[in-house]
């Protein structure tokens, strides 16, 4: 008798838990439309981290004319890092390390040396970090301009990669 107690319950709980909690969202996450919301602070992020990359290359211009030293802005990237991080995942890491930066490249452009000469080290971290800010800066407008696939989409494109095709 108590097996079959026991057999029972083994058919009666195995379908409620194919429906529990973390199941459910699963799905729903797998479906679910991008927020409008969300996309209009990332690309409110976007316009603002490019108008500060536009400020700090024409600030670097400058420097190239006059020789004399600059200080880069970086308030929109700590305002905006958060937003950027989450929605443009791909474009986050080139965005920090070109920000992480910015002291070395301010640092470069004060040094001098005989005859108020720029060493070639400390000209080519700056135009690294010159030619860097106009990547990333191109890397968020793609970024933007092409958004991130749903998770179905993904899912099938990594699938279709896997599964061999019947053409």
């Amino acid at each position: 008798m108590r097996c079959i107690k026991w057999i029972q319950s083994l058919y009666v709980s195995s379908p409620l838990r194919l429906w529990e909690h973390r199941t459910v969202t699963f799905v729903t996450r797998l479906f679910r439309r991008p927020d409008p919301e969300q996309r209009l602070r990332l690309e409110r992020a976007v316009a603002d981290l490019d108008r500060e990359l536009a400020a700090n290359l024409e600030l670097t211009s400058m420097f190239d004319q006059t020789k004399r030293a600059v200080v880069l802005e970086n308030g929109e990237f700590t305002r905006h890092r958060a937003t950027i991080e989450t929605g443009l995942a791909v474009a986050s890491g080139s965005l920090a390390d070109l920000y992480l930066r910015i002291s070395d490249t301010e640092a470069a452009m004060e040094r001098r040396g005989p005859a108020n000469s720029i060493r070639d080290d400390d000209r080519r971290l700056i135009e690294t970090w010159e030619g860097d800010a106009r990547s990333v800066q191109r890397e968020l407008r793609d970024a933007l301009a092409n958004p991130p696939l749903s998770p179905l989409a993904t899912l099938l494109r990594r699938l279709s990669g896997v599964l061999p095709s019947r053409r």
